[in-house]
C-alpha cells in the first residue's frame, strides 16, 4: 500500500516522392521580401533553439545560473512549493544548491500546496532543517499552505501569511473506495491468493474488516503523531503541544487565526518575507531575490501558454493518482 502524505503526436512528413518531367521552363526568382523573411525565420528558429537547449540562462548569468547582482544587499534564495506533494527531489536538490552556495545569504521558501504523500513532506521538511544549520530559512505562505504544506513551513525560522491564506490542517487523511457492490452488479468476482492476512487490507473488492479497521486506524495515528511531534520541534517556543493539540484536529485556519494561535509569526506578503529573510541573514543593504533558473521547458511554456502546461500537467497527475485504487495514506486537506 503506497503512503501518499504528453501524448507526442507522431509528426510524419510527406513528400512526394514521384518524378515529374516537365518541360524547361523560365522561372521567376523569389522576391527580395521573400528572401529576407525566409533569412529572419531561419535566424529565429536558431535563436529559439539555442535558449530552449540552455533553460532560458543569459551569458550575464554566473556559474550558479545567478543573474547580475543588483545592489549591495543580501542574496535570499527563492524556493517554491506548488501543488499537491508527491516528488521532493526538485525541492532537495535547490534547497541543497542554495545551502552550499557561498553568494546566498538566506532562503525564502514559497508555499503553495494543499499537502500531499507522507514521506515526500517528512523529506522536504528534513531538507529545511539541515539548511537552517547553515542559512535562516523564511516562509512565505501563498493562497493554501496545508496539512503537508504546513508541516514544511513548520521547519523555518519564521513563517509570513497574508490575511487569508488558508493554513493549518494538521492530520493525516487515508481513503479507501469500495467498489464490491458494482462489481455485484455487474456480476464479476474477484479470487485473491495472499501470503498472509494483511496482504489486501484496503482492497478496494471487499469490506473492510473490524481487524482492518483497527490496524489502519493504530497506523494512521502513528503517522499523525510524527507530524504534530515535528510541528511542536519547528515551532519550539512560539506554541506547546498542550496548545497544539486542540487546533491539530484536521481544522483549517486563516493566517490571522493561524498567527494567534502560534503557527503562524507575522501577517505579510511576500516581499514582506523577503526583507525579512534578509535583514535575518544579518547583511546591510535591500535583500535580492534570486529566484530558480529556469528550466529548458520554460521557454516553450511561455510561448505555448502557462494555462495549456498547467492543463497538461493536471492530466498527468490526475490519472497517475486515480490509476491506483488502493487505500491510500496522505497529509493532504482533501478539500483544497
Amino acid at each position: 500500500m503506497p503512503l501518499r502524505w504528453g501524448f507526442h503526436p507522431r509528426v510524419v512528413l510527406v513528400a512526394d516522392a514521384g518524378l515529374h518531367y516537365l518541360p524547361r521552363m523560365e522561372t521567376k526568382k523569389p522576391s527580395l521580401l521573400r528572401r529576407v523573411m525566409k533569412i529572419v525565420g531561419i535566424a529565429v528558429a536558431a535563436m529559439l533553439a539555442l535558449m530552449y537547449v540552455r533553460g532560458g540562462r543569459t551569458n550575464d548569468d554566473d556559474e550558479w545560473g545567478h543573474p547580475p547582482k543588483q545592489g549591495g544587499g543580501p542574496r535570499v534564495g527563492i524556493v517554491d512549493v506548488r501543488g499537491v506533494i508527491t516528488d521532493p527531489m526538485a525541492f532537495e536538490k535547490r534547497m541543497h544548491a542554495l545551502r552550499i552556495d557561498p553568494e546566498i545569504s538566506a532562503i525564502l521558501v514559497r508555499i503553495d500546496s494543499p499537502g500531499g504523500a507522507v514521506a515526500p513532506s517528512q523529506e522536504m521538511a528534513e531538507a529545511v532543517r539541515r539548511a537552517k544549520k547553515d542559512k535562516k530559512v523564511v516562509c512565505s505562505m501563498g493562497t493554501v499552505a496545508a496539512s503537508g504544506g504546513y508541516y514544511i513551513a513548520s521547519q523555518c525560522d519564521e513563517i509570513f501569511a497574508s490575511k487569508g491564506t488558508i493554513t493549518a490542517s494538521i492530520g493525516v487523511i487515508s481513503e479507501s473506495p469500495k467498489l464490491q457492490n458494482v462489481l455485484a452488479l455487474l456480476r464479476v468476482e474477484m479470487e485473491v491468493y495472499k501470503s498472509g492476512g494483511m496482504k489486501d487490507a484496503g482492497s478496494p473488492f471487499r469490506a473492510t474488516t473490524p481487524e482492518e479497521r483497527t490496524y489502519f486506524e493504530k497506523f494512521v495515528q502513528g503517522i499523525y503523531e510524527q507530524f504534530v511531534t515535528d510541528v511542536a520541534d519547528g515551532r519550539k517556543g512560539k506554541i506547546t503541544m498542550e496548545k497544539l493539540r486542540p487546533i491539530a484536529d484536521g481544522r483549517v485556519l486563516t493566517g490571522v487565526e493561524a498567527v494567534e494561535a502560534g503557527l503562524v509569526d507575522t501577517i505579510g506578503n511576500f516581499e514582506a518575507a523577503l526583507d525579512r529573510a534578509g535583514a535575518l541573514s544579518g547583511k546591510a543593504g535591500a535583500a535580492v531575490p534570486v529566484f530558480p533558473p529556469e528550466g529548458k521547458g520554460a521557454l516553450l511554456q511561455r510561448f505555448l501558454g502557462k494555462a495549456a502546461t498547467d492543463v497538461g500537467q493536471g492530466l498527468a497527475v490526475g490519472v497517475r493518482e486515480e490509476a491506483g485504487l488502493r487505500q491510500r495514506v496522505e497529509a493532504r486537506d482533501a478539500r483544497f
